[in-house]
């Protein structure tokens, strides 16, 4: 839902009514993860999707049904194998979703729209919803979260249901997650069971590309377009500028291995960041993967052809790393594309990090059997 913040801003800016649909969960093969939402306004006007087009008109007709009645409702969706012309799901997945009314007088109305303003002014926000539970719960409130744990609203459980529901949602936030947490009615462990979906809107995830090449230029438009804040580093000032690298929302002129001691010290990188080794030259790229290697990040991946490969790794191993630590580096980086230019290159590294991000095999769809679309896989806290 997040991700059409700016649109649904404007829809509570102009003070209209509106119903939103938002994914709750996902089994099996399903086009779109949760927190995906689908909005209807007092028009009929509809922003979003829930699930690629196989239900779209049916949850475009629950939300006219939720604005006119009030009235929060959940529904699951699924494949019908007795009639395949069923409203449901063609890829054989099921969607549970939570229709919920966002009028102007709604009680979730002001904690939607402090969670819209946070994620559009790039502050980390998190949005919780009671999808499964007591009828008087379901959908009625909402908790916009802080990473601090503050927040506003209510989800009309009490006070305790509220704090408890805060710091799960708060937890979730700092790991970059949107995903549903099961607590008690009343705030403990034990009780009547309450889903609650949480969605979380963080700051980007990063990508670190050292050696300012052309390869480089060409990687950092790929990662910007993935949706990476991304930063170009290397110790040469003449080659690291914003003239060579016009798309890098940062340029830094460091040592690699002192710029990336520094962040990680700062307490900048995550299980989402990837860090994009050019540089193919001993001097920058062994003391900088001597310690990316020992850091929590989600991907390191180091160019070169396979003859450097093999002497990196010697070097590697002088310094003390484990084969344990080597084996969660990608190099020669990226996926055998074939590729030859620099834009060729950089697609073959933003595959693999897509692949590493949630778990794909790298090889043709065609050739696996395995589900295309994948639940979002966990991304722990570093």
């Amino acid at each position: 839902m997040l991700d059409m913040a700016s649109e649904l801003r404007e829809w509570c800016l102009s003070g209209r009514d509106f119903a939103l649909a938002t994914v709750v969960s996902v089994t099996g093969s399903a086009p779109r993860l949760p927190g995906a939402a689908l909005a209807v306004d007092e028009t009929g006007s509809a922003i979003g999707s829930v699930s690629g087009g196989c239900v779209e008109s049916a949850v475009y007709e629950l939300c006219l049904e939720v604005l006119e009645t009030g009235t929060p409702v959940s529904h699951r969706f699924g494949y019908s194998d007795d009639d395949a012309f069923a409203v449901g799901l063609t890829c054989g997945g099921v969607l549970d979703i939570l229709v919920t009314p966002m009028r102007r007088t709604d009680a979730a109305r002001p904690a939607l729209k402090a969670a819209l303003d946070a994620a559009l002014d790039g502050r980390a926000t998190a949005f919780a919803r009671v999808a499964d539970g007591p009828g008087e719960l379901l959908g009625r409130g909402a908790l916009t979260v802080r990473p601090d744990g503050t927040y506003e609203g209510t989800l009309y459980g009490g006070t305790e249901l509220d704090a408890t529901a805060a710091a799960e949602a708060a937890a979730l936030l700092a790991q970059g997650r949107t995903a549903t947490v099961r607590v008690g009615a009343d705030g403990g462990l034990c009780g009547e069971p309450v889903t609650l979906l949480v969605e979380s809107a963080a700051t980007p995830p990063r990508m670190l590309v050292f050696g300012a090449i052309d390869f480089a230029a060409a990687l950092v438009r790929a990662g910007r377009f993935l949706g990476f804040h991304v930063t170009v580093c290397d110790a040469r000032p003449v080659f690291t500028t914003a003239g060579r690298f016009p798309d890098a929302d940062e340029i830094v002129v460091d040592w690699p291995h002192r710029y990336l001691d520094a962040e990680a010290r700062a307490g900048r990188l995550d299980r989402r960041t990837a860090l994009c080794v050019l540089t193919h030259d001993p001097k920058f790229d062994v003391p900088l993967l001597e310690l990316a290697l020992r850091l929590p990040v989600g991907y390191v991946g180091a160019m070169g052809s396979r003859r450097t490969h093999r002497e990196r790794i010697a070097r590697l191993r002088e310094e003390g790393i484990s084969d344990t630590a080597l084996a969660h580096l990608r190099s020669p980086i990226g996926l055998d594309l074939g590729a030859r230019t620099p834009e060729e290159t950089a697609l073959s590294i933003a595959a693999e990090i897509v692949a590493a991000r949630h778990g794909g095999t790298g090889i043709p769809l065609a050739d696996t059997g395995v589900p295309i679309h994948r639940p979002a896989a966990p991304a722990p806290a570093a």
